[in-house]
């Protein structure tokens, strides 16, 4: 559940602009060029789910400018749909290398460290791109700060997490499912029972039926396996409250 959710949430495009200044030959001018062109065609080519064609362009991209933090991110996110982990965790720190202020490339490197099961790294980077207050979906990375102390088995500091985004955007459905697994956890079933039915409420595909909620994750448990499968059971359970 996480990870379908985490991939659709939180992968980020950047259309990249470069510019130059001065009278600079025409020759120096045509790598920027072709290299923002191969960017952008890759970012299309994202767009419209064609990864393959992504990473060609990507990789063109790279070639010609090696140190391009857009560019570099953008194969971060490449490789991040195409589940290889280790590569796309390599490029996100290369990025944030590049660019220390970098939020989204932070963001990002915390989705794979989660997809890693390496939920100290990613609480960490999560919080570097909340140290940048431009960065623009802080409530998504508290989300997830608040799912990699769950992980942890430390509900006290998930449950801060969710508030805290929560505070941020109180539409935003995914720490209420949070909150309910954290309650559960701290043996808090009426809080629990409570943030399961806000978040039933008010995410949109269920708008309060609770039947459909139940009909909808027991089908899924034919096929989850692990965390997913543990989640979905102890939001069974929740719902029995």
């Amino acid at each position: 559940m996480i990870r379908s959710k985490i991939a659709i949430i939180f992968v980020v495009l950047l259309m990249v602009v470069l510019t130059t200044g001065g009278c600079v030959p025409s020759a120096e001018k045509a790598p920027t060029k072709q290299a923002d062109y191969h960017n952008k065609m890759g970012t299309a080519y994202l767009n419209e789910g064609k990864t393959q064609l992504a990473f060609v362009e990507f990789q063109k991209a790279v070639q010609i400018e090696p140190d391009n933090k857009d560019i570099v991110y953008n194969l971060g996110i490449v490789y991040l749909r195409l589940e290889d982990n280790e590569n796309a965790k390599q490029y996100f720190l290369k990025a944030v290398k590049l660019d220390p202020k970098f939020a989204d490339a932070y963001n990002n490197l915390g989705v794979t460290y989660m997809q890693l099961g390496q939920w100290r790294d990613a609480v960490g980077a999560f919080q570097k791109a909340l140290a940048n207050l431009l960065y623009r979906t802080p409530e998504k990375a508290f989300y997830s700060v608040g799912m990699c102390y769950y992980r942890l088995g430390e509900y006290g500091k998930a449950v801060d997490s969710f508030k805290d985004s929560i505070r941020r955007d109180n539409t935003f459905v995914l720490p209420y499912y949070g909150m309910a697994l954290a309650y559960n956890k701290l043996e808090r079933f009426g809080d629990a029972a409570e943030m399961m039915d806000r978040a039933i409420m008010i995410d949109p595909g269920y708008q309060g039926n609770r039947d459909k909620k139940v009909a909808d994750m027991n089908e899924r448990l034919y096929s989850a396996k692990g965390e997913e499968e543990k989640d979905l059971r102890d939001y069974l359970e929740i719902m029995q409250y």
